[in-house]
Formats: structure tokens, sequence, C-alpha cells
């Protein structure tokens, strides 16, 4: 009985582990992305955004004019600008879209805060 026991709680102690580990999981560190990754990127979240009908159609062609990091409550960021003299609302003409220093997506806006 005592043998019995003992593979159960072996068998149960290798069953638990497994469930912590999954496809994709990686302990690599991430890697900070380059300048021309950061405007590539921030163009294809513009077009996505237009796609899913939140901007005008005319902000699929636009073009970075511009990216930057900037530090936003101690946390560097890239900002990329997107001038859009299209758009009718003056307010509206400029788009930034802010990525993390790794290329994770934060926001977008047309204030740059």
């Amino acid at each position: 009985m005592r043998r019995i026991i003992t593979c159960l709680v072996v068998l149960l102690t290798f069953s638990v582990t497994g469930a912590y580990a999954g496809a994709g999981h990686s302990h690599a560190p991430k890697t900070k992305i380059t300048e021309t990754q950061v405007l590539s990127k921030a163009t294809s979240i513009v077009t996505d955004i237009v796609q899913k009908g939140k901007l005008d159609a005319s902000w699929a062609e636009i073009k970075p004019a511009l990216a930057e990091k900037r530090t936003f409550k101690n946390r560097p960021e890239w900002v990329i600008t997107f001038n859009n003299p299209k758009e009718e609302d003056k307010e509206k003409q400029t788009l930034y879209v802010f990525l993390s220093l790794y290329g994770d997506y934060l926001a977008a806006n047309h204030t740059g805060k």
C-alpha cells in the first residue's frame, strides 16, 4: 500500500509541473527594435486601424514623418508621427503611434500625449 501511495504522489507531481509550460513559452530576453523596424511596425498599425474603420482610408497611404524616443512617466517609448494633409479636421491631421522600445503597440492618438 505504501508503494502505491508513493507512486501516486510521484505521478501527481509530474503531471502538475507540466501545466506551467506551453508552446511559445520562452525565457529569452526581448531585444529592442531599430528605427527602421519601428517605422514598418507603425505603418502596419495605422493600416490595421484604417481597416477597423477608426481612421479614414486616406491614412493608409501616409508614410511616417518622424520616429523618435520620448520618455513618459520615466519609461522610454517610440513615438512615430504621421501627417495627413487630406484630413479635413485640422486637429486630427497629425497621428501619433506609441510603441515600446521592444515594438509592442501601446497607443495611438492625435494629441501626442
